[in-house]
């Protein structure tokens, strides 16, 4: 059962590697054609239905690229389309929701002292919001189309920050935001999935068909181009947050992730207005920064604004039972409060260390029990905690951790 525990790591790290590899991948070919359609230049002598063209150097070549803002006269030979790289990395970032969040519900999704909940509940309480999160997208998309985009833009900025609200008061923090991340993801791959693929189709088929396309297409598929511009960079802030639990393990974790939104608005503004050859609006970086230092200080306020409860006293939770009930368990608690605690604690002791590292405590039974797996694969069965073994913890120690996880996970329930 033990060696499951590895194999599972491995899964959950293989699937990562493919999340990130399929992202980049999408982010970069987003980033690319966002800035090249902003750098398009007129000129007589294009031909029919091109809107402009660049031209562009790299790798030793240059490249002479036309736009046609509807289509062009005849159907190309070969045309490549930019879909799977969008579609994979959902589906990958879905697969490691259910390896992490879902498999792992009782201890990186569910947070009793917010809401409590059974695994099944919360599972199903974040399919729905996902499917949700599309739903009210494209609905609003579809109800401000040809109206005013800065109204449309408003709207879906409040719904962000409801299910922000929303969010932080269902899951542990870490889960929030991941959760706010796979909820816009979801909104950024069906646009792809639901609307531009198959706008672009439409306008494929009437070109073989030898129709004129009807340009309304193109002009929906952009607004939702543009859309997924703006929401890049707030989903990897909240990707990679789950490393930083000033972030999201704070009182006011939902306004940060709120004002993240907004930061990242203003980063894409300034290299879009760079693209697009209009200024160098500067006024944008100093918005992020103000921004960012407002963050700052959301993530340290002083504990007597914020209401925290003490939970030196939190029962164990049935799930993790058996690891505090484990004839190995006191040992082990030893050496995690005499190793571990001084880092991983409300208030680490350790100079240089503000918050617990990824958010996790380990200073009563109800915390060890819960990290049992984590402590186990990273302090028992690797040497990856702690770093550079930095409080000597000895060998015959490692192997307590061990046999404890080994020991509690073969031993049969009551």
């Amino acid at each position: 059962m033990y060696d499951f525990a590895v194999a599972w790591d491995w899964l959950s790290f293989a699937t990562r590697w493919l999340h990130v590899i399929t992202a980049i991948a999408w982010i970069g070919s987003s980033f690319y054609f966002i800035a090249l359609d902003l750098g398009l230049r007129q000129r007589p002598g294009l031909p029919e239905g091109a809107f402009g063209e660049e031209w562009q150097v790299h790798g030793g070549g240059f490249y002479h690229i036309q736009k046609y803002l509807v289509a062009p006269a005849e159907m190309p030979e070969h045309l490549t389309w930019f879909k799977w790289e969008s579609y994979m990395t959902w589906i990958s970032g879905i697969v490691l929701m259910c390896i992490v969040y879902y498999a792992g519900a009782d201890l990186y999704l569910i947070d009793p002292a917010v809401l409590d909940i059974s695994a099944p509940v919360a599972i199903l309480i974040s399919v729905a919001s996902l499917a949700f999160g599309w739903v009210a997208y494209d609905f609003a998309c579809k109800m401000f189309l040809g109206k005013s985009d800065t109204l449309l833009m408003v709207f879906l900025y409040v719904v962000l920050v409801a299910m922000a609200w929303g969010y932080t008061h269902v899951f542990t923090g870490r889960a929030s935001f991941l959760h706010l991340g796979a909820f816009t993801a979801t909104v950024m791959s069906a646009n792809v999935f639901m609307v531009i693929i198959p706008n672009q189709k439409v306008v494929v088929d009437d070109l073989i068909a030898g129709r004129k396309p009807d340009p309304v297409y193109g002009k929906i598929a952009k607004q939702r181009s543009t859309h997924n511009n703006y929401l890049t960079l707030p989903v990897i802030f909240l990707m990679l947050s789950n490393h930083y639990p000033l972030a999201f393990a704070t009182e006011f974790n939902w306004i940060i992730a709120s004002l993240v939104f907004l930061m990242g608005v203003t980063i894409r503004h300034w290299f879009n207005t760079r693209h697009a050859r209009k200024g160098n609006p500067t006024w944008t970086w100093i918005a992020t920064v103000i921004l960012f230092i407002i963050i700052m200080w959301l993530s340290t306020v002083p504990k007597v604004l914020t209401g925290e409860t003490d939970e030196a006293a939190m029962p164990v939770q049935p799930a993790f039972a058996r690891f505090a009930q484990d004839t190995h368990f006191d040992q082990a608690k030893d050496i995690v409060l005499s190793r571990c605690s001084m880092c991983h604690a409300q208030e680490p002791v350790w100079e240089g260390i503000i918050a617990a590292p990824k958010g996790v405590l380990l200073e009563n039974d109800a915390e060890i029990a819960a990290q049992a797996r984590e402590i186990y694969l990273q302090a028992g069965r690797s040497h990856a905690m702690p770093p550079a073994n930095i409080t000597l913890i000895e060998p015959e120690e490692r192997k307590m951790l061990v046999a404890w996880f080994e020991s509690s996970i073969s031993a049969k329930p009551e």
